[in-house]
């Protein structure tokens, strides 16, 4: 489905150095960030004290959020689990303080609050736990970006793979630059978030690879040369790039704006992805490609000859 069509090509390559040079700053200042300030982990990562009250009536979150700021617990974690009279707190380690004084010393505080709740489970979340999450959670990174690579490399060719790894590992760093220079919580959530922007990416890479190798094979511009192919390809994929993400967009916006702090960061690392994604897609992968030499021999095999015997001329 299109809304639009645009007749004349986009020359969007004739500004790719530009773009790449800014992609590139943007990328190493991300880096930056991330070895100078690096990230503010959660606790399921830094390891912590996870409690679980229950109240009578469908709980006040916002409330209990107050009530811990108020303790001290700035880095707090606050949200229904399972019922909406059900909350899971999650609390940082703080040092001379027992994981039951901070059970207790929260406790106390909620009761001030409302009288009824009652304590469940206290549970201790050590470092060693973080620490295997984070092992885990680098290892599905990778995993993701192999298997990309992988998939690239056999539906197209492998500079295509090449290139749009690079783009994707674009977004993900300055999706993390983000996180690092404004020292916001990053979590399982975001590390959810950043996947699912791998594949999100990929799939627009996707859309517009196959456009480029389509147009490669249409015989109509057999005498377009490589960048007129790329600014082809991009320009025929804008209004399914559009629908695409602006509808993608308005569900994370909803997301980000009503969706409360639980879902907030989740929600930021999505936009911030998605942005990326799009830009990525035409002025680094499509670029990259470009610059490795992608041309119409790698993604047309040539025909063999035939003898007079119906055999292959060798």
């Amino acid at each position: 489905m299109e809304f639009f069509r645009i007749r004349k090509d986009i020359p969007f390559m004739r500004h790719a150095l530009v773009f790449n040079v800014i992609s590139a700053l943007t990328f190493v200042a991300a880096v930056f960030f991330l070895f100078s300030k690096g990230l503010h982990l959660s606790i399921e990562f830094t390891g912590g004290t996870v409690m679980e009250v229950a109240y009578p009536k469908p709980a006040d979150i916002e409330g209990i959020r107050k009530t811990i700021e108020g303790l001290g617990f700035a880095d707090n974690q606050v949200q229904s689990f399972g019922t909406a009279q059900d909350v899971l707190v999650r609390l940082p380690t703080q040092k001379g303080i027992t994981s039951s004084q901070i059970s207790e010393k929260v406790v106390s505080a909620l009761k001030a609050q409302d009288n009824s709740v009652r304590l469940q489970r206290v549970e201790f979340v050590g470092p060693q736990v973080g620490e295997e999450l984070t092992h885990d959670g680098l290892m599905a990174l990778a995993m993701v970006v192999i298997g990309i690579m992988i998939y690239l490399a056999f539906r197209f060719e492998w500079k295509f793979a090449v290139s749009a790894i690079i783009a994707n590992l674009h977004d993900i760093v300055i999706i993390l630059g983000f996180f690092a220079f404004f020292q916001w919580e990053f979590s399982l959530t975001v590390l959810a978030a950043v996947l699912a922007v791998l594949g999100y990416s990929v799939n627009e890479s996707v859309v517009v690879f196959d456009r480029v190798r389509e147009t490669f094979r249409d015989r109509r511009f057999g005498k377009l040369k490589t960048p007129e192919v790329m600014n082809h390809a991009i320009t025929s994929t804008i209004s399914r790039t559009i629908i695409t993400h602006g509808s993608t967009q308005m569900m994370v916006l909803s997301m980000l704006v009503f969706g409360g702090p639980t879902l907030h960061y989740f929600a930021v690392a999505l936009t911030i992805g998605i942005l990326f994604g799009i830009y990525s897609s035409v002025f680094v992968a499509a670029a990259v490609a470009m610059w490795l030499g992608v041309k119409r021999e790698d993604l047309i095999k040539p025909i063999k000859e035939k003898n007079e015997t119906g055999g292959a001329v060798v």
